[in-house]
């Protein structure tokens, strides 16, 4: 018995979305092993997507370029909202957030100015904090050094603080090692300026960098962009543009927006690594990126201090409690950029009661 034109019609209608999987699937999840999950890519997708979708300016306006004709009326409604940027602070762990103490400290008497996002490992063992810190914690995927789930879960962070809260201007990854250097106050005027002058950043917001580290001469530069194949990198990122950096950076909004924007360069990035000795996903993604797409944006420097001497197994050196001193803060803030660091790691737990107890007289007495 012939089969009817509308019978074929429909079987072809139903197996649509099947055939579209398959043809797709090499290029969403073109390797075994992956360090992701198949389900937390496309969760992320839609995450970014809809993050994408809803950047805007304060105003509640879809973004447009910084030199749209339109934005005086948009300004307007964002200064009767006394809406000025804020920072978000993306808080990436696996453990405790044992310096909360500290950065309630830090936090405190400017509720108006940030915002706190924390990702945290659900296969660790981790206890939300109270205070500014409560209720923070976005869904979060688990996460392994030396890997792209660090990425993925910076990526995470950038798209929640994006979706809460348009007044987020600058975007701040710390780790639950990192402290801060200044007070609060000292760091928002040393990136906006006062409050009237902040809005600048809403006016002209390319005139903003992103403070994140960008190398390209750094020892075993080949062996890391080599380190999931030798040509697998090819052709969206040559060596001649491969980059390494710090993993904890500052991004402007812009930038935040071009990395969750990105499926070019994760695409190649998200694969696993074969040499994890020289791997360090973390470190290469973000200021290649960044680098490829707008180095004249970027300081080409971090804001977060980290002391590489006697580093072991690709760690920085941990402070420990009778290394605290007023004179180390003022050593750490010590820099050679524009601007003095705001934060600092790598510091053990136990440091919280010595730094708490030079918190009002020297780390916040700018």
């Amino acid at each position: 018995m012939s089969t009817s034109p509308f019978v074929l019609a429909l079987s072809l209608l139903l197996s649509l979305p099947l055939l579209l999987f398959f043809f797709f699937f090499p290029t969403i999840y073109p390797h075994k092993n992956l360090p992701l999950s198949l389900r937390d890519e496309l969760d992320d997708r839609a995450l970014f997507r809809r993050a994408s979708a809803a950047r805007a300016t304060p105003s509640g306006h879809a973004a447009t370029s910084s030199s749209s004709r339109s934005f005086p009326a948009k300004f307007a409604r964002l200064g009767a909202r006394n809406s000025r940027p804020k920072i978000a602070f993306l808080f990436l762990t696996n453990s405790d957030l044992s310096f909360s103490p500290l950065w309630e400290k830090f936090f405190s008497g400017h509720s108006r100015f940030y915002n706190i996002y924390i990702h945290a490992d659900p296969s660790s063992k981790f206890a939300p904090p109270d205070g500014v810190f409560r209720k923070r914690l976005i869904p979060s995927k688990k996460t392994e050094r030396a890997s792209p789930t660090l990425i993925a879960a910076a990526r995470r962070l950038l798209a929640d603080a994006i979706l809460d809260d348009p007044a987020n201007f600058y975007f701040a990854l710390v780790s639950q090692h990192c402290v801060p250097l200044h007070s609060f106050r000292y760091m928002y005027d040393a990136l906006f300026g006062n409050s009237i002058s902040a809005f600048n950043a809403y006016i002209n917001p390319g005139e903003y960098k992103s403070y994140i580290e960008i190398l390209s001469d750094e020892p075993n530069l080949y062996e890391r962009y080599a380190a999931r194949g030798e040509h697998v990198m090819l052709p969206e990122v040559p060596f001649e543009q491969f980059r390494v950096g710090s993993q904890f950076f500052m991004l402007t909004k812009r930038h935040a927006s071009l990395v969750i924007e990105d499926e070019k360069l994760w695409s190649k990035f998200r694969l696993p690594c074969l040499d994890k000795e020289c791997c360090y996903p973390e470190e290469h993604y973000f200021p290649t990126l960044l680098s490829m797409s707008d180095p004249k944006g970027c300081s080409h420097y971090t804001l977060t201090r980290v002391n590489w001497t006697g580093s072991f197994d690709g760690h920085p050196h941990l402070y420990q409690p009778e290394e605290i001193s007023p004179a180390l803060v003022r050593e750490l803030r010590q820099s050679e950029s524009n601007y003095s660091y705001f934060f600092a790691r790598k510091f053990t737990p136990e440091c919280l009661e010595p730094l708490m107890k030079i918190a009002d007289n020297v780390i916040f007495k700018d």
